[in-house]
């Protein structure tokens, strides 16, 4: 190739480069912290008020059946930024505290720097809760800003950070909803004009909750109405800043939990609560608008999970992960713009810690233990149990109009073996990956 040759084929490149930045949506990730399924007006709370959350749904989709990769805070933030199912970066077992000396593995690639080194600015605020040591800081994970706070609201030491620097502690916690509101507006304003990434992941309404006072007082369902009212009213400042500056259309708007409901709150039809195996625990609001590409007004009831999170969200930016052999999660681009009406997934795992306890495929889903630390509801480690021959399993029909609360196994016998051995032969594969010995069952194995 001449010089001139040469001088022209980089020319196109870095003209071919400038128009996919130019043609890269910007990304928002609204998270919250222990938000039910329920909590949500379009997903039947008839106290709680939340019109801005809901027209994310009426511009684009609600997902009725998605989950979180995990029931607890730390890992379930693992899963949403990496792909990857906790285990795999080692965050699956329980939340980081105050004291823990490790994270979020550095070799981990996240949502954040993927997208940064395609060219978007990142910036993160709100609660991280992957790691309090600097080398595990959301600023060595692929966001060039953070403002926000290192871990839950209820632990020790809870402070107040902009990049590494400490600059409140302790924290006034009711003006938090609103001062993570202001910073994540000042980076959208100041990003006009390039694709950005914006992960806001709220501090509430886990406990202890906290309300302005512009917000007090305005729920049918006491402070935690009040905390989520806010939460509604933080996303209709985003909303109404994306619409100021002309960037809604082609801007995508996540909203999710990182878990259920906790000792307030609902997770609508589903059973149980956060930290238990049961559906109330994994199952939260997914939300997404994309009005350049996402058909409004569309509800799915196919099975996904925030491990999908990263995978879509590549996929609408143009960018194909180095590791995506190693990714869990699916691209669901085809769902959401209707090319597809079926789940990328054949199943889904769940898992308590690092113990694998229930699978979901279609309309079925296996739960093998139902606890939280040791107590066991489900017993598959008894060869008979009161005439039963072989393991007690709970088959739900989670399209049934009363999910997991009656077990259909002894009218589906094909369906648990099939799933059961999907399990086991998943429990095989994961089980390599522990950082804990297994804990102990009762009754104890024969």
């Amino acid at each position: 190739m001449t010089g001139r040759g040469l001088i022209f084929a980089l020319l196109l490149l870095f003209a071919a480069q400038e128009a996919a930045v130019a043609n890269q949506p910007n990304i928002i990730v609204i998270l919250t912290d222990d938000m039910g399924y329920g909590d949500l007006s379009i997903n039947g709370s008839a106290l709680i008020k939340t019109p801005h959350i809901d027209a994310i749904a009426s511009a684009g989709i609600n997902f009725t059946s998605f989950y979180a990769s995990a029931s607890l805070c730390s890992p379930s933030r693992a899963g949403l930024l990496t792909g990857r199912y906790p285990l795999r970066s080692g965050t699956a077992a329980g939340v980081i505290v105050e004291e823990s000396e490790t994270g979020l593995p550095p070799e981990e690639t996240t949502l954040a720097e993927l997208l940064g080194e395609s060219g978007y600015k990142t910036a993160m605020v709100g609660k991280w809760h992957l790691g309090n040591r600097v080398p595990f800081w959301p600023t060595h994970q692929g966001f060039e800003y953070f403002f926000g706070a290192q871990h839950s609201n209820d632990m020790l030491d809870f402070a107040l950070f902009r990049n590494e620097e400490r600059i409140e502690s302790p924290v006034e916690q009711s003006t938090l909803t609103r001062r993570y509101t202001d910073e994540a507006v000042k980076f959208i304003r100041a990003s006009a004009g390039a694709p950005f990434f914006l992960y806001l992941a709220h501090t509430f309404p886990h406990i202890p909750l906290h309300v302005s006072d512009e917000a007090t007082g305005k729920s049918a369902a006491g402070l935690y109405g009040d905390v989520i009212e806010e939460l509604d009213w933080s996303t209709g400042e985003i909303v109404a800043t994306l619409r100021e500056l002309d960037l809604l259309d082609d801007t995508i708007i996540v909203f999710s939990s990182d878990n259920g409901a906790w000792w307030e709150g609902s997770g609508g039809p589903s059973r149980g609560m956060k930290a238990q195996t049961w559906d109330g625990a994994f199952r939260v609001p997914m939300l997404v608008a994309w009005p350049a590409r996402i058909p409004g007004g569309r509800q799915t009831a196919e099975p996904a999970m925030n491990i999908d999170i990263l995978p879509t969200l590549a996929a609408a930016a143009g960018v194909t992960p180095a590791n995506a052999e190693q990714l869990d999660g699916k691209n669901l681009l085809p769902l959401m713009s209707g090319s597809s009406d079926r789940s990328p997934h054949d199943y889904l795992y769940f898992f308590t810690d690092e113990e694998l306890v229930g699978v979901r495929s279609g309309r079925w889903k296996l739960v093998t233990h139902a606890y939280h630390r040791r107590s066991l509801a489900a017993l598959e480690n008894v060869e008979s149990l009161n005439g039963f021959d072989g393991p007690y399993l709970l088959l739900f029909d989670m399209q049934g109009p009363a999910p997991e609360r009656y077990s259909f196994a002894r009218e589906n016998p094909d369906v648990v073996r099939r799933l059961h051995g999907e399990l086991i032969a998943a429990r095989k594969r994961f089980d390599t990956l522990r950082t804990q010995a297994p804990i102990p069952v009762y009754p104890p194995p024969p």
